[in-house]
């Protein structure tokens, strides 16, 4: 089973979902059969890198609403990522452009770390309020997932690689008309949207299993009798000879 996570690294529902959907892969028995691959979509392409405003002041700006009711609406937030493991600091975070997160990632990925550095990119974000537009930040979660920083740093500083990666995943969202993350594709086939209830990941895994297991049942349209005309454990069925 393959599932495949459109998600942002400063999406707040995007890090609730993905520890919602281990939760759930965790209690499912065929998890050791289960890939799991993260894929690029930015909320804000248009982002700058250093925005000097607090996160409070990026979400009351963005939905024309007061500071006092996007810090309660962040706070309801960081109550839902609290209850699965996550701590919030909204307080300190720092918005920022993504694409060279995301960038970071799919390099990541060709070194086989790329669940490792989505993971502390992430956390990086939403815990330790760290800058991950900033170049140097981004070499320092790539070393401490065992990237060399030097070949990181190269990588960064090549604006052409790994973008046509991130552009592909997200032109691919687009085909399927995802509009907001996280999204979770599931064998190309099956699809949840949002930050869902573990108990909904749970069941959505077990639905799959059961349905791209099963086994084939044929509909026998056969006429004549089969044990007359079929050869069964090595040995076939010979007719009366009529004189």
């Amino acid at each position: 089973m393959k599932i495949e996570v459109w998600s942002d690294f400063v999406c707040p529902f995007c890090y609730i979902g993905k520890r919602r959907l281990e939760e759930a892969l965790a209690q499912f028995p065929h998890k050791e059969q289960v890939q799991v691959e993260f894929k690029s979509f930015e909320l804000d392409p248009n982002s700058p890198k250093n925005i000097d405003k607090s996160i409070h002041e990026v979400l009351a700006t963005k939905y024309g609403m007061s500071i006092e009711q996007a810090i309660q609406a962040n706070q309801g937030v960081g109550q839902q990522a609290a209850s699965v493991g996550l701590t919030y600091h909204f307080d300190t975070m720092k918005p920022t452009n993504t694409f060279d997160a995301h960038r970071l990632a799919k390099f990541a990925k060709t070194l086989g770390k790329e669940a490792e550095v989505t993971e502390k990119l992430l956390y990086a974000y939403f815990t330790e309020s760290k800058q991950i537009g900033d170049y140097d930040t981004l070499a320092d979660i790539a070393v401490s997932a065992g990237i060399d920083r030097e070949e990181t740093i190269g990588v960064l500083n090549d604006q052409n690689a790994f973008s046509n990666d991130v552009r592909m995943d997200e032109s691919i969202a687009q085909q399927y008309g995802i509009s907001g993350v996280p999204y979770f594709v599931i064998n190309q086939k099956y699809a949840i949207s949002g930050a869902q209830p573990t108990a909904t990941f749970a069941g959505a895994l077990q639905q799959v299993w059961q349905e791209e297991s099963a086994s084939l049942v044929l509909q026998d349209l056969s006429t004549e009798n089969a044990e007359d005309a079929s050869c069964v454990d090595g040995s076939c069925a010979i007719p009366e000879r009529k004189e």
